[in-house]
């Protein structure tokens, strides 16, 4: 199953109203707020590659108020 960070700079001030929107998204697994250069962080799943792009490409990045966005696909999960 093929996942990614992707790493979000949203507008001033809308980090809530993007958290809280990118929480609904399918294939979101998980999504904070953090310091830093970027505003958010989320982990990202889907069945295959294909679906991956096209959660982060059509559904993520054209979240309102989402400016930029940074995927790092995760190559190898270490097994808890």
């Amino acid at each position: 199953m093929p996942k990614a960070f992707v790493l979000i700079n949203t507008e001033i001030g809308s980090e809530a109203d993007v958290l809280k929107d990118l929480k609904k998204v399918e294939g979101v697994e998980e999504a904070f707020s953090v310091y830093g250069v970027y505003d958010i962080i989320a982990k990202v799943g889907a069945d295959t590659m294909d679906k991956l792009k096209e959660i982060v490409t059509w559904r993520i990045r054209r979240l309102d108020k989402v400016r930029s966005t940074l995927t790092m696909i995760i190559i190898e999960e270490q097994p808890k």
